[in-house]
């Protein structure tokens, strides 16, 4: 025999919350990792200037997003297995780590909400270097238009503002066009987007695991409790 009345009834709640929960966690890892593999986010990333590479700040929340995808998929199994076999052990090691977990998430959190705008700027800040090297003379202005080139026909963009964009010596070089017309759009606030909507991604992934983990925190040592307290053991 195992646990009965209400105690049951959270056992069964946990199994389904659980399974949410690995679920969740697949999809995290499947999201985390299309933002890894993003056509214009790589192709910014990979950009190279005289030994300068591209900031991968961004990298870094993706990098801690696939390691969460992945560490919620074991510990979702866990929680379900240990949920059908009653096991104090493995729910007690299952509340373990949601704690840990839980622990990471506001702790990224907080990091995220204070450098949220450090990606895009040191993005913009890498471009404008790259622009007035594009601009000026010197032996390295082919190289940096070449450069300046990827940043243009991956956001769309010519210049750092739109009136730079109207302006733009380089047209002819380096800026793409949209039917038949010069790009006049500039490339500060594409970038400010591109990275704006990725990283309100990870913080919407991070408060739907949040909400998730305290329920299943509640759960666990709800059901541990009351495994604990019955006659059966």
């Amino acid at each position: 025999m195992g646990v009965e009345g209400c105690t049951k009834c959270i056992k069964y709640m946990l199994f389904f919350f659980n399974f949410i929960f690995w679920l969740a966690g697949c999809v995290i890892l499947g999201v985390s990792l299309w933002l890894r593999h993003d056509e214009k986010t790589s192709s910014l990333m990979g950009l190279k200037f005289e030994e300068e590479q591209a900031p991968n700040t961004f990298y870094i929340s993706v990098y801690i997003l696939i390691a969460v995808g992945a560490v919620m998929m074991f510990v979702g199994f866990l929680g379900c297995y240990g949920a059908i076999q009653e096991s104090q052990c493995l729910l007690g090691t299952f509340f373990a780590c949601l704690v840990i977990l839980f622990a990471c998430e506001v702790a990224a959190g907080i990091l995220g909400f204070i450098h949220k705008d450090k990606v895009y700027k040191e993005m913009t800040g890498f471009y404008d270097s790259v622009h007035q090297r594009a601009t000026g003379q010197g032996e390295k202005k082919e190289a940096a238009a070449a450069v300046l080139k990827v940043f243009h026909e991956t956001l769309q963009c010519c210049g750092r503002t739109s009136f730079e964009a109207t302006l733009s010596g380089l047209k002819d070089d380096v800026c793409p066009k949209a039917e038949g017309k010069w790009i006049q759009e500039g490339c500060h606030s594409k970038i400010k987007a591109l990275f704006s909507e990725k990283v309100h991604l990870i913080g919407i992934a991070a408060l739907v695991v949040a909400v998730i983990l305290i329920f299943e925190m509640i759960f666990s040592m709800v059901l541990c409790c009351g495994i604990r307290n019955s006659p059966v053991y």
